[in-house]
């Protein structure tokens, strides 16, 4: 049902992506940004305040309706454990506590990957950062559709059921394009997780669990909250391929919508982004941006000029120059 993709293929480039050199444009500009670069003391309180009030919810909520459960998941707990998952990802850079205490980083993120019901927070890390060292790349970002998903969601119908299935497709995307050896700090991940529910299970009952993984897979696909997954880097205008979002919603989210600053900047906080384009303005407001995360998915969903296949690619970097880019770009991670 509805009109098809017109897109046959993936967006082709030959140059490097934009960020790395927009980066040094703008510090030999603005030295000051430097400034900016650092942890955000109050993530870690932030993340412990959204635990503590999932698992209150969770227990108010063990004796309700599947039905009031899926109404509450999807608008109010979905809500948190979705800005729970750009917590991990300000985390993912090492912004609770600097890239001087890399464990008590992943620590935080563990604890707070509890509410979401899955273990996540490590194995997110693990790829996001290849996903900002090689943006685009044909086989290092798995950020970008596989050809089997671009192929088969074509249609506003297919298009629509995509969107819904987002936290599976971003699940099982990178583990099967790019599977990669398990880690003790996973294992940590996962057992954390199953002791988590096992207990949340057997105190509160299999009600308490639902809420809460069931609204982290519903805030995930089909809700406004979930519109950064597309408006950050699917096509929408012609040779741009980041784009940022400035709208009310970024308040909840860490600022996840200054998308073109945090790649730019990956090692400044979320909740000091709007700075960088403050002091830089210059090279952010030419920029297409979005301003509705919601007009985001339904253009998406409706418009045949956009579909997975809206993504621009590069060729993959040879194994040499993947070693160098790793060298020069973990200052910037």
């Amino acid at each position: 049902m509805g009109q098809r993709v017109s897109r046959q293929d993936f967006e082709w480039v030959y140059s490097e992506e934009p960020h790395k050199t927009r980066r040094k444009l703008i510090l030999a500009k603005y030295p000051e940004i430097k400034e900016l670069m650092g942890s955000d003391h109050r993530l870690k309180y932030a993340v412990v305040m959204m635990v503590i009030v999932q698992l209150i919810s969770a227990y108010l909520l063990r004796n309700a309706s599947v039905l009031t459960l899926l109404f509450f998941g999807y608008a109010w707990g979905g809500v948190i454990n979705h800005s729970m998952t750009l917590a991990i990802h300000e985390i993912s850079h090492n912004l609770a506590f600097g890239p001087s205490r890399p464990l008590a980083n992943r620590a935080l993120a563990i604890f707070g990957n509890l509410i979401l019901g899955i273990p996540y927070a490590v194995v997110f890390k693990k790829y996001h950062l290849e996903h900002h060292k090689y943006q685009g790349d044909d086989e290092l970002d798995v950020d970008i559709p596989s050809r089997l998903e671009a192929r088969f969601f074509t249609r506003t119908s297919t298009k629509l059921l995509w969107i819904v299935l987002q936290p599976v497709f971003y699940t099982i995307r990178p583990l099967m394009l790019r599977p990669k050896p398990l880690t003790m700090l996973e294992f940590y991940n996962f057992f954390a997780q199953l002791c988590f529910d096992v207990v949340l299970y057997y105190t509160l009952g299999w009600k308490a669990l639902l809420y809460l993984s069931g609204g982290t897979f519903l805030a995930m696909g089909l809700h406004p909250v979930a519109g950064h997954f597309i408006s950050e880097h699917y096509m929408f205008k012609k040779g741009y391929e980041t784009y940022s979002y400035y709208g009310f919603l970024n308040c909840i989210t860490f600022n996840v919508g200054y998308h073109n600053e945090h790649h730019d900047f990956p090692n400044i906080p979320g909740s000091k982004l709007p700075q960088v384009r403050k002091i830089a303005a210059e090279f952010y407001d030419h920029l297409p941006c979005h301003t509705s995360w919601v007009r985001v998915i339904w253009d998406f969903a409706f418009d045949p000029e956009i579909g997975p296949y809206s993504r621009i690619k590069r060729r993959t970097l040879s194994s040499s120059n993947c070693a160098e880019e790793n060298g020069a770009d973990n200052k910037a991670e």
